[in-house]
């Protein structure tokens, strides 16, 4: 898995355990996983007392990495051992990446769906103003032989 620079830079900062501890850290793995979630309007993701001492900027930040991570890591299709590897390059300590595993894990296979249902959807009509114009452009070029243009 590649990411950008930022993105690494986020998930240092996560692996840290003097910026943040293992309950802060699940917090924003569980707000990671959260936001990819259909149900994710119905509750909030982030509770606040947890992240009273760190900047919103670097909750973000790791949150943003975090949810990145999970969409390559699922897109790619990445087993135990290449997602243990690549979390370590970036610093996680053992503990840290068997939790972040095991989440990914709970929710691998929602994930996987949400990503093949991306694109897919039920054909709609996206500009009825459009295809009422061409409608009455075609009867007109059948009816006079000529097109008419029309300006809104």
């Amino acid at each position: 898995m590649e990411l950008s620079e930022d993105l690494l830079r986020g998930l240092q900062r996560l692996a840290d355990p003097a910026q943040f501890n293992l309950k802060v850290f699940s917090a924003v793995l569980r707000a990671a996983l959260h936001s990819l979630s259909p149900e994710q309007a119905a509750h909030p993701a982030l509770d606040d007392t947890v992240f009273q001492h760190i900047p919103p900027c670097h909750i973000k930040e790791c949150q943003a990495a975090a949810t990145t991570c999970i969409l390559e890591a699922v897109r790619n299709n990445v087993d135990r051992a290449a997602l243990s590897t690549f979390l370590e390059d970036c610093k996680f300590d053992k503990e840290r990446t068997e939790h972040f595993w095991t989440e990914y894990q709970k929710h691998r296979e929602s994930l996987e769906i949400l990503l093949e249902n991306i694109g897919r959807g039920p054909q709609h009509v996206s500009d009825v103003s459009w295809r009422l114009a061409y409608e009455i452009k075609v009867i007109i070029l059948y009816v006079f032989n000529k097109y008419i243009h029309t300006c809104k």
